[in-house]
């Protein structure tokens, strides 16, 4: 009975929660049989960068939505401390069949003291797909070290975009989406970069498991689809673009591939740029440059290997291995190039090699909750899974209510269970005494339920609904 009973009001909740899932904002609602396009954050800040920075917007902690024109350049103000590491992101997010031109369109991002000295050498983020337009993204920072002489005083700072691009390329505005994240200071010292050859170079064979599990890409950082090391299995539309994302602790590194079948029919020609694979890091840093490989028809696979993650790591020249210089969630992004319509004009199967190579490390030791820039349990469980973050976060809430529900069910059995007992002892001490009538004992009808914890004994409308939630016919 009790089992029953719970069971179902856990399936009602979950039902109705179920029914009312958020889904996360989008860039333009995409047909059916459109590419779909880049989802922002569901709650991400709508703001507007200035051309100056005098009258600035401040940007604040978190995730935020804005737009650039080609040849625009926008500002942003910032209030940092002198102890804190802060990385600002940026997403150029044009839409899909949006004219681009390799290497001359880019979006230049750099972090500036209120003297308009840069912080870093900042980033530019640029396409390389053969004209095909996909979300690309990297970030400047302002970090506090020894070993940088500006940028290091509490106060005012602003994030600056400039979008570059001739005028043969697309004129569409570009949405964005910049993100700023604060990693927390160390306790103690600052570990030293990794020496040269403290580990290897030479990219191992990719996994090569005999089972295949369904990944569920996303069209950006916000709805990556999770994986796991293993053989991952997807679709993919020429022109589209797939994000994943998988845990990677401090020590370890990822091999990886993503492959395309050989074509059926007779159709000839190459595609040039014709897959790609990108890796950012958990502030959505690149890794390095994304990797695209031709197609003929002929089975293909664009790889990528990376070094493993060390606080130190962040002191290399090198854009790859500095990188990976923090754990958390790290993102695969894979396009197919819209000329390849001509092998796959429905798409085709995609197959996601990932394998998280070497043990975890204990990690650098943060003052504070390191938050993004760490791996949990849960992280490794969601991955196994192969959830994206609004599926973890609906399950880990489903679960609450439905123990919630289960808490409630108890209490309200318990009341039934007590207001059952009372009703027979009355019952049964009435048996040989008649009582007026209307008083229980001479009708043979229990007296009224006593009232549950923290519920009202007058008859409101709680108690209303406190009646749907009584025993059934037949309990």
């Amino acid at each position: 009975m009790v089992t029953a009973r719970t069971t179902h009001r856990g399936i009602a909740v979950l039902a109705t929660l179920a029914a009312v899932a958020v889904l996360p904002g989008t860039v333009g609602v995409a047909s059916a049989d459109a590419v779909p396009g880049y989802r922002t954050a569901d709650g991400a800040t709508q703001i507007g960068g200035t051309p100056t920075n005098e009258d600035a917007p401040q940007l604040k902690p978190g995730l935020h939505t804005d737009t650039i024109k080609r040849g625009e350049q926008k500002y942003y103000a910032v209030t940092l401390d002198d102890r804190t590491n802060a990385y600002f992101s940026a997403v150029a997010a044009p839409r899909p069949g949006t004219k681009v031109e390799d290497y001359g369109d880019k979006l230049t991002i750099n972090v500036q003291d209120s003297n308009g000295n840069s912080c870093d050498t900042g980033a530019s983020p640029f396409f390389r797909g053969g004209g095909m337009a996909y979300p690309i993204a990297d970030y400047a920072t302002r970090r506090i070290g020894a070993d940088r002489p500006d940028c290091q005083k509490a106060g005012p700072y602003y994030l600056v975009l400039t979008r570059e691009g001739s005028a043969t390329s697309g004129p569409d505005t570009w949405p964005i989406e910049l993100d700023y994240l604060e990693e927390p200071p160390l306790k103690g010292s600052t570990p030293a970069r990794p020496g040269q050859g403290t580990w290897s170079t030479a990219t191992p064979a990719p996994r090569t498991d005999p089972t295949k599990r369904a990944a569920k890409g996303g069209t950006g950082f916000n709805d990556a689809g999770s994986v796991a090391t293993g053989v991952w299995t997807d679709r993919i539309q020429p022109g589209e673009t797939r994000f994943y994302r998988v845990p990677v602790d401090w020590g370890q590194r990822l091999n990886l591939s993503a492959e395309l079948p050989n074509a059926t029919g007779n159709v000839t020609g190459i595609v040039g740029n014709a897959l790609g694979l990108g890796v950012y890091n958990p502030a959505r840093g690149a890794v390095g440059t994304a990797t695209f490989v031709p197609y003929t028809g002929k089975p293909a696979a664009a790889k990528q290997f990376t070094a493993p993650v060390d606080y130190g790591n962040r002191f290399n020249p090198v854009d790859a291995v500095s990188a990976m210089r923090f754990a958390g969630w790290y993102y695969l992004a894979v396009s197919l190039h819209p000329d390849a319509a001509r092998y796959f004009p429905k798409g085709t199967d995609l197959t996601l090699r990932v394998d998280v190579l070497l043990h975890p490390k204990a990690g650098p030791g943060y003052t504070k909750p390191a938050g993004t820039f760490s791996v949990t349990p849960e992280d490794q469980e969601t991955a196994r899974k192969g959830q994206n973050a609004q599926e973890a976060a609906t399950s880990g809430t489903l679960m609450t209510v439905a123990y919630a529900g289960i808490g409630t069910g108890v209490v309200l059995l318990a009341g039934l269970g007590t207001w059952t007992l009372v009703a027979r002892r009355q019952a049964a001490g009435a048996a040989g005494v008649a009582g007026p009538a209307g008083v229980a004992g001479a009708s043979g009808e229990p007296p009224a339920p006593p009232a549950l914890p923290g519920q009202s004994t007058r008859t409101t409308q709680q108690g209303q609904r406190g009646a749907q939630f009584g025993p059934p016919q037949g309990w």
